[in-house]
Order: C-alpha cells, then sequence, then structure tokens
C-alpha cells in the first residue's frame, strides 16, 4: 500500500562507501538552499537535519558543494522529522533564481522558453547531478510538447523528483510572470494516500506510475518571450557556462586533483571566493592535505589559480563580444586594472592589444 512518507534512501540507514568516480556528483550549494529554507520553516535546524541525514559534515555554514547521496538523505530526513507529506513538493515551492546559480542567470537571458529548455537540457549540470532534462521532439501537427526528468537516482524516495517538477513549475511560472498552464504531469511512483497538493503546485493532477517523469504543455509556449530577458547577457553567461561545463566533464572524467581545483576555482571565481581555505573545504580536504596532494602534483594552489585564470582570459578575449569589464568579472578580478596587469605578466602585453592581434591574425 502507498504511503504519506516513502522508506528512506537505503544510503540513509546503511551509508555505503562511494567509488571516486560517483563522488564527485552532487548539488552545489544554493540548489541545497530550499530544502534548508523549508526544513527552517518546519522549526528543523541545519543541524538537526544533518544529524537526522548521518552526514559526516555539518550544513551551517552551507557547504558550496554537496554529495547527491547526502542530498537524498538530507530529503528523507526533513520528511520524516517534518512529518510533511508532501517534503518534496514544498521544497521544490522555495526554488528562486538563486538556487540554478550560472544556468538560471541563463535562463533569463534567453529569448522565449523553447531555448530556455535547450539550456537546461544543456547546463542543467551546473546546480546537480541528480538527473537529466528531455525535450521530445515535436511532430508535425503536434499540439502538446513533452518534457522529461530521467532521475540518475530512480529508487530514491518519491520527494526527489516531486521537488524538482515543483521547481521547475514554480520557476517557470515566476519567469512567465503567471502561472504557465499545464496540460498534463506524469511521475513514475505509485500515488501516496493524500494526493491533496499536487494540482495546486504542480498545475495538473500526476499521471502516478506513469512510464516515466513528464510534463505536456502547449506546444506554441516554446515560442512564448521571456518577459523582461536580457538577452544582451546572453553570449556572456553562456560562454562561462559553457567553460564550466567542460571544466567539470575533464574533472570528471580523470579525477586528478589539478583537475578537481581548477573546476572547483572555475565555479567561485566570479564570486570573488577564491581562497585555498574554501576550494580545501569544497573538496572536503584541509587547506594542509590540499596543499600537499598538489605538490606532489608539482603543482601549488596560486600556480593553478594564475593557470586557470589565463586559460580562461585567453578563451574569453577571442569573444569579440565580450568587453573586457565582463571578463575581469568572470575571473574574478575586482578591478579591470588588475586584470590587465595580470593578463601583462601572463602574455607580454595588456589584454586589448592581445585581443586586436588575435581578431587580425584571423
Amino acid at each position: 500500500m502507498p504511503s504519506d512518507l516513502n522508506p528512506p534512501l537505503n544510503t540513509a540507514s546503511n551509508p555505503a562507501p562511494r567509488r571516486a568516480s560517483q563522488a564527485r556528483h552532487g548539488v552545489v550549494g544554493a540548489y541545497l538552499q530550499p530544502l534548508l529554507q523549508y526544513a527552517a520553516q518546519c522549526g528543523i535546524s541545519a543541524s538537526q537535519l544533518a544529524q537526522a541525514a548521518q552526514l559526516g559534515c555539518v550544513l551551517d555554514p552551507v557547504p558550496q558543494w554537496l554529495p547527491a547521496t547526502d542530498y537524498l538523505r538530507l530529503l528523507d530526513a526533513g520528511a520524516q522529522l517534518s512529518q510533511d507529506p508532501f517534503f518534496g513538493l514544498h521544497v521544490g515551492q522555495q526554488v528562486k533564481l538563486g538556487a540554478y546559480n550560472v544556468y538560471g542567470l541563463i535562463l533569463l537571458s534567453c529569448q522565449n522558453f523553447g531555448q530556455v529548455l535547450q539550456q537546461t537540457l544543456r547546463y542543467e549540470g551546473l546546480a546537480h547531478d541528480l538527473g537529466k532534462s528531455e525535450l521530445m521532439p515535436l511532430q508535425a501537427g503536434e499540439a502538446l510538447a513533452e518534457y522529461r526528468w530521467h532521475s540518475h537516482f530512480p529508487h530514491a524516495s518519491r520527494h526527489l523528483v516531486e521537488s524538482v517538477f515543483a521547481g521547475i513549475a514554480v520557476f517557470g511560472s515566476w519567469m512567465a510572470g503567471g502561472a504557465l498552464p499545464i496540460a498534463a504531469v506524469g511521475l513514475q511512483h505509485d500515488a501516496p494516500a493524500d494526493v491533496s497538493e499536487y494540482e495546486k503546485i504542480l498545475g495538473a493532477r500526476p499521471q502516478f506510475s506513469a512510464p516515466v517523469n513528464y510534463g505536456r504543455f502547449d506546444a506554441r509556449l516554446l515560442a512564448m518571450p521571456v518577459p523582461n530577458a536580457d538577452v544582451s547577457m546572453y553570449p556572456v553567461l553562456q560562454q562561462h557556462a559553457e567553460q564550466l561545463l567542460q571544466e567539470k566533464l575533464r574533472s570528471q572524467q580523470d579525477g586528478g586533483i589539478i583537475a578537481l581545483v581548477r573546476n572547483a576555482i572555475m565555479q567561485n571565481l566570479a564570486q570573488d571566493q577564491v581562497r585555498l581555505a574554501g576550494i580545501a573545504a569544497e573538496l572536503q580536504l584541509s587547506p594542509r592535505t590540499l596543499q600537499r596532494k598538489l605538490s606532489e602534483a608539482h603543482a601549488s594552489f596560486q600556480q593553478v589559480l594564475d593557470e586557470t585564470r589565463h586559460q580562461l582570459a585567453c578563451q574569453y578575449l577571442r569573444q569579440a563580444e565580450l568587453n573586457l569589464a565582463d571578463i575581469a568579472f568572470m575571473l574574478g578580478f575586482q578591478e579591470q586594472s588588475s586584470f590587465n596587469h595580470a593578463f601583462k605578466e601572463w602574455q607580454g602585453m595588456n589584454p586589448g592589444a592581445w585581443r586586436e592581434q588575435f581578431l587580425r591574425n584571423q
């Protein structure tokens, strides 16, 4: 029989060691915030939540990155502590722009909702590795489009997929400036005993035990403009997101400490939060251990930071639509003059002259 609260994920009561390749999959701290905010509304502190989820880390301050399995344990722990059968849906209701990180800013620079979905397919991994989005190809004459979400954790409790779909519904309606009409929703899990909240939050009563997790909507919505979109920022944000994505993919492939540090640096450059202690904490290492590991790889933190900035600077300067102030910001320099000085040390000329030379040779 279905129950109001799905059983907790197996890893919550019996945490198992993760393979190194799995350990780098997770959620960024911003994506964790809606869960913590709703738990706080239920009177559950971050420390209580971490203890109930049997985490080996603290949540105050919020970590910049959290393993996916830890996030799933937090969802289940929150549902059990709050005794809220709709915990996942209510977590999704807390989603705001910041939860999606850089990828969320890209969505606000898209011309229409078709482009929003295309950017979601490409960049949602910058916010979390919990699953993968898919937009089914439209056939000639079809009136409905179908969005699907494939969970990477099919045995997780229903709170995961419900939080994802509620977040999409809430954020999408916020972007549109009003409720987006949904024709149908399908969820793979069985129906719980109480289904009263679904239509209110998702916009439609779901088909439970569906073959896939899906949402169907009028295909004309794909051409609907995003109100107040700042399309001029799209090239800047898309270029930044692409660099973050490529570096993340490289770090997951080789797992080397230099690649992991470089990826963490890139994630935090624009926020000017690139410090040895902060990057070490994100990688769940002490600063001394991180320094030792880098030394064993014949590198230093400052060297990796400089090389990362240098590599990104050259890539950004090849994009004529990016101005120097934008590039300095994306590289974490507080002033453009500091960027100019650093680049001259790297290349022997200022960035403007380097760009002119590059463009002349094209």
